[in-house]
Parts: structure tokens; C-alpha cells; sequence
């Protein structure tokens, strides 16, 4: 048995920062150095940041991430590093570089590219070889695979494995959505247990975007078993003793037979591990599962964070009705920036109740957040007297509502013009899909935290929120009251749309699993409710387009995983 020192470099780089990506990881090499770790893992595409989409096609981005290398391999010493970069030979590569001792002892080319939902590798990045090297690091044969490469039960791993790797190091960039740690947990311990050898999963974490990386780096053993697990949402370099253990009793005992292929030859990077077997073992970490609205809020958090502070922001503006969206888009910018760097602003109309703009603003109090009230019955009744003799005398209905809507928006983006604050929008993805929402209005803004959380997901956010404290920070009134737009006199959601609760589930099967109306029907969902909802998300579309980024917490959200044509007659 071989014991080696392993450094997990889960970090939060940034597209397109190559300096500033380099001395990330240069610090992180330090830190597993003096921690006597063998080698150090990097999450996939550390040096450019991922995705880095269309800064792959300038020539001169490939050229400084090559060059950023160079510096990241000078500063290794006997601690091997694996980083993600972009290789050059022939072809664009998602590789990753094995350094030591001040440069770079060889060159992993991703073989499997994803080309789905989030993904559009193969638009970038040549696919790789076959297996075609393992690395001699502290005396373990050791393989390296990049993020998909892991999801083949035939792929890279099982290769490497039976051509001799007695651990496979697999470096990622794998964005969250719900439930995504399960899965991947499940298939990693298969892929380790099928391989007959430890495996080594580094994701990296932050906010890029509309995706959020969640980190939950993990390491098994050769029969499957989970031996460490780092927190997610959290940046970090953990260091910890992994037991190699000789591989062929485990494979001359696997019923399944043995996996052999000839041997791949071995770059020795380093000769022998730093540890013994007898040497003090560092204690292994295990951090613990979120509950599933816990890991959406810290998504929101993190990605509304990192949105705001790596485009260069300090402040955000968010308008506050009192509803349960703006609260919860409040308590989660609070949480992510600070209350000195939120600001509030209550607008009412002549339809707001008395009772929203006290939630409101004893949410403000609560949050210890700035809060202006800004009136819009002035702007509202000039805009109505200055369209009057256009409209020709109709009845006021719709667009008198959605004035208002966009006259709150004017509001913000002013605000956000003059004092440089970011306008956060606070529709959900319920609205958004059946286009309950103002273009130009409640839309209107540069980032949106809760586009990809239905509308009951919200509540249940709200409510676990409050459960840290002793005291509710959200209002309870903010819970129980009917949703409302309060654009006309006693206006409910539900008089626009089927109750929540309803509309949610209808949405989850046409939106994220992709059935048609018919499919819908034959499912057990109403036929009439089914029409109607499905010709409102249709309808829509053309207003999802032109809505600001936001967090991607589903596995299928608007605009990078569900692309559909705004001229479409497919019913």
C-alpha cells in the first residue's frame, strides 16, 4: 500500500483573468508544498476560467493562457500540480498540464466532449486520443481525465485503468443544477468501483454567468467507497492522505473478470511519496450533504455574488413591493454582498396596500439594508394624460397596468445610471414562462436572480430562510398573503393564471422534459389546462430573449439549455 499527500485546489477562477487565474494557483501550489502534499489538483480550465466561450477564437487569448502555464509550471518544486488549460498543436485542446519542478513533465488532451444543455465543446476544442500516457507520481501509476471523460462507463477511466492506473485524477468544471451532487456521486463510485482504482473527482466552484460551479470535490476508493467530500459553494484547498492500494488482488477477485489491455507506458514525475505508511495521517473531511433549499439558496448566493463583484459592481438596487419575490431577491443579495451594498426602493402606486409597503419596509429593517420610497402616482397619471389623445379614448385595462411596470423600471435603471448600482430583477421562473411580466418593466435590469426558481420554490426558500434565526427576517404576512401584482384595484396572480401549484408541475414536464401537449393529456394533466399554459409559454418566448442573465439552479433553464425559435408554429 502506498500512501499519497493529495492537495484539492478547489478554487473560483475567473474567465479570462490569466494573471490573476496563475497567481491563484500559484498560491495553492505553496500551500500544498508546504503541507508536504505529492501533488496538487486543479479544477478543469483553471487557467482561462470556464467556459471562456469565444475567447478561444482570438489567437492571442490561447497564446497568453500557454504563457500563463509557463509561469504556473516555474513555480512547481517536487509537489505535482495538474491545471486545466487550452493546448495548441493542430487543433484547439481542453487539456490538463502535470508539472514539477519548474516545468511541465506532460500534456492530457479531454477526449469526450459534452455538446448538450449548458455545453458546446465540440464548437471550440478538437477531441483527444486514446489513452496514451500514465504519470508515475510518488510511486503510483496515475491517470488523468477531464470532466466527461468520467461519465463513459467505457471511457478514458476505464482505459486508463486497465492499462495500469492505480488512481485517475478527473478535473471538472461541472455546473450545478438540483440533485446534480447525488448523481454525480453515484456514477463517480461506479466508475471507481468498476475501474478497480482510487479516483480523485476536483470540481471547481463559483459563479460565471448564469452558471453557477458548486465545488463538492470528492475522492473514493478502489471499491467505490466515498473516503472525502468538501463543502459545497465554498473556496478552498484541502489537503488530504489517500491509501493506494495494489490493484490486481482487488481485480483477480472481480467476479466481472479482468480488464487488462497493454500496458501504457509511465512518465515518472516523481520517484517516491513523501509518506509512509507509519507516518501521522492527516484526518479525512467530510463535508455534509445540503438540504435541497439550502443548496438553491447558496447557488443564488454565490452566483448573485460573483455576478455583481467579478463584473466590477460594489452596490445593487432592488425594488421592494413587499411580494415574496423582491423579499427573497433582497435577503439573498443581502447575504451575498453585505447590507451596506443593498439598497431598497419601495414605488408605490394608488394600488399598492398599505399592508406591502410595511412588509416591505420591515423587511429593509430586518436586513438592516438602505430603503427609499419613491411614489410613481405622479409619472403614472402624466403618462396616461400625455397618451390619452393617442389612444383614441378605449377603456383603460392592460397598458395602463403595465405603465406602471415600466415606470418603476425607469426609476432603477436611473438610479443604477447615476450611482452605479446593479438593478437585480425579481421575476421567477413560473412568470417567466408564461410571460407574466412587463417588457421594459419589471424586467428591465442587469441581473436576475430567481429566473430559473419556480414560483413554489420561492416560498419554500422564504421559509427556510427564516428558520436560521430566532426571529422570521421575511415577514410572515409576505407568506401568506395572495400573490399580486397590485397593478389594478384588489389584483390576484391567480385571476391571470392557474394557481401555483398547478401551473408548476405543467411547467416542469412541458419546460424540463420536453413533452408535447398531447404527451401532457395522456400524462393525467387537464386538457384545457394544458392548452393554455402551453400556448402562454410558447407565446413568450420572444420575451425571454430580451430578459438579463440569471442563476441556473434547474437542469433545463431559459436561454443556455432551452434554445427554441421565436417564430415557431409547432403546436
Amino acid at each position: 500500500m502506498t500512501r499519497l499527500r493529495v492537495a484539492m485546489a478547489q478554487i473560483n477562477p475567473v474567465v479570462g483573468d490569466l494573471g490573476g487565474n496563475a497567481e491563484r494557483i500559484i498560491e495553492a501550489i505553496g500551500v500544498a508544498e508546504n503541507a508536504g502534499a505529492d501533488v496538487a489538483v486543479f479544477p478543469e480550465l483553471a487557467l482561462t476560467g470556464y467556459p471562456p466561450e469565444d475567447l478561444l477564437l482570438k489567437p492571442g487569448f490561447v497564446a497568453d493562457n500557454i504563457s500563463a502555464l509557463s509561469k504556473v509550471a516555474a513555480a512547481t518544486e517536487r509537489c505535482v500540480a495538474v491545471v486545466g488549460f487550452v493546448d495548441e498543436k493542430l487543433d484547439l485542446y481542453n487539456a490538463a498540464a502535470v508539472c514539477a519542478d519548474g516545468e511541465v513533465r506532460g500534456v492530457y488532451h479531454k477526449q469526450l466532449l459534452p455538446n448538450y444543455g449548458v455545453f458546446d465543446e465540440q464548437r471550440y476544442f478538437g477531441s483527444g486520443g486514446g489513452a496514451t500516457q500514465l504519470f508515475g507520481i510518488g510511486g503510483v501509476r496515475v491517470g488523468v481525465s477531464i470532466c466527461e471523460d468520467a461519465w463513459s462507463p467505457s471511457g478514458p477511466i476505464a482505459a486508463q485503468a486497465a492499462a495500469g492506473a492505480e488512481l485517475v485524477i478527473n478535473i471538472n468544471a461541472s455546473p450545478y443544477s438540483m440533485d446534480r451532487l447525488i448523481e454525480r456521486e453515484q456514477m463517480l463510485a461506479t466508475r471507481a468501483a468498476d475501474a478497480s482504482c482510487c479516483l480523485i473527482y476536483l470540481n471547481c466552484v463559483g459563479g460565471q454567468d448564469e452558471l453557477v460551479f458548486d465545488g463538492a470535490s470528492l475522492i473514493f476508493d478502489s471499491d467505490g467507497r466515498l473516503v472525502a467530500s468538501m463543502p459545497q459553494f465554498r473556496e478552498e484547498v484541502a489537503v488530504i492522505d489517500v491509501d493506494v492500494r495494489p490493484v490486481f488482488r482487488k481485480r483477480l477477485l472481480d467476479p466481472r473478470g479482468h480488464h487488462s489491455a497493454p500496458p501504457l507506458p509511465v512518465t515518472e514525475v516523481t520517484a517516491r511519496p513523501r509518506l509512509t505508511v507509519d507516518s501521522p495521517r492527516l484526518p479525512s473531511f467530510r463535508a455534509p450533504r445540503l438540504g435541497r433549499e439550502e443548496e438553491v439558496f447558496q447557488a443564488l448566493v454565490t452566483g448573485t455574488r460573483d455576478y455583481v463583484r467579478k463584473n466590477g459592481f460594489t452596490d445593487v438596487v432592488i425594488g421592494l413591493s413587499g411580494g415574496i419575490d423582491s423579499s427573497i431577491v433582497a435577503v439573498v443579495a443581502t447575504d451575498a454582498l453585505g447590507p451596506a451594498h443593498v439598497h431598497g426602493v419601495a414605488m408605490p402606486s394608488r394600488y399598492s396596500s398599505d399592508g406591502s409597503e410595511s412588509d416591505a419596509a420591515a423587511l429593509a429593517d430586518n436586513l438592516g439594508i438602505d430603503r427609499r420610497r419613491i411614489p410613481i402616482e405622479g409619472p403614472h397619471e402624466a403618462f396616461i394624460d400625455l397618451l390619452a389623445p393617442s389612444l383614441g379614448g378605449v377603456s383603460q385595462g392592460l397598458t395602463e397596468e403595465n405603465l406602471q411596470s415600466r415606470i418603476r423600471g425607469v426609476i432603477l435603471m436611473a438610479l443604477s445610471n447615476k450611482l452605479g448600482w446593479l438593478v437585480l430583477t425579481t421575476g421567477n421562473k413560473s412568470e417567466a414562462a408564461v410571460g407574466y411580466s412587463t417588457l421594459y418593466g419589471d424586467t428591465a435590469g442587469g441581473f436576475a436572480v430567481i429566473k430559473d426558481v419556480p414560483k413554489t420554490m420561492v416560498y419554500r426558500l422564504c421559509e427556510w430562510r427564516n428558520s436560521l434565526g430566532p426571529n422570521p427576517v421575511i415577514p410572515s404576512a409576505v407568506l401568506t398573503k395572495p400573490p399580486s401584482a397590485e397593478l389594478r384595484p384588489d389584483q390576484r396572480d391567480d385571476q391571470s393564471l392557474p394557481p401555483y401549484e398547478v401551473l408548476d408541475p405543467v411547467l416542469l414536464a412541458y419546460v424540463e422534459s420536453d413533452l408535447t401537449a398531447s404527451e401532457l393529456v395522456e400524462a393525467g394533466f387537464d386538457e384545457e389546462l394544458v392548452r393554455r399554459v402551453v400556448g402562454l409559454v410558447d407565446l413568450a418566448e420572444y420575451k425571454r430573449r430580451q430578459t438579463p442573465p440569471g442563476v441556473r439552479v434547474t437542469p433545463k433553464a431559459f436561454g443556455r439549455d432551452r434554445r427554441m425559435p421565436i417564430t415557431n408554429r409547432y403546436r
